[in-house]
């Protein structure tokens, strides 16, 4: 099986379990231009380093959104709630694909997300280009319990 770039590590502290993953990234300009540098995520956020992120804001039929909360053993933002799904680009994926991996990794959902629009983000954990896209998720939503801990879908109402 080939190797994705990503490492995952359970470490324990006291009675919690925190799960870490560390992906292989690109490094990228502030124009988005691939430098061809590869380096650890966790190098990059602590370094300040431009890499690529994908997230998805999934709708159902309806048109009701998907909301989640992130589960209580992510490094980043544990227990958090979120409106888009998503991780970083790894090396040589677009950001269409990474979108759709991750739709498969988090939520179990096999959908083409569509890419709406790129930018630059200076804010959070570190600088980083987001590639936001949306999908319409016809399928029942099986999340992974390491990724989502709840879900449910918001409509305007």
């Amino acid at each position: 099986m080939p190797s994705t770039g990503r490492r995952q590590v359970a470490l324990s502290v006291g009675p919690a379990r925190v799960c870490v993953v560390d992906e292989l990234v690109e490094r990228v300009d502030d124009r988005d231009r691939v430098l061809g540098m590869v380096v650890r995520r966790r190098q990059a956020i602590r370094e300040g380093w431009l890499h690529r992120v994908a997230v998805t804001v999934c709708r159902d039929e309806r048109g009701r959104i998907l909301v989640h909360r992130r589960s209580e053993h992510l490094s980043r933002f544990p227990g958090f709630y979120e409106v888009e799904v998503g991780g970083a680009v790894d090396v040589g994926e677009s950001y269409e694909q990474a979108a759709a991996r991750e739709l498969t990794e988090e939520l179990g959902a096999r959908v083409l997300p569509r890419l709406l629009f790129t930018f630059l983000n200076r804010s959070g954990l570190s600088p980083h280009w987001l590639g936001v896209h949306e999908a319409v998720v016809t399928d029942a939503v099986v999340p992974d319990p390491d990724e989502v801990a709840w879900h449910g879908w918001l409509s305007r109402s």
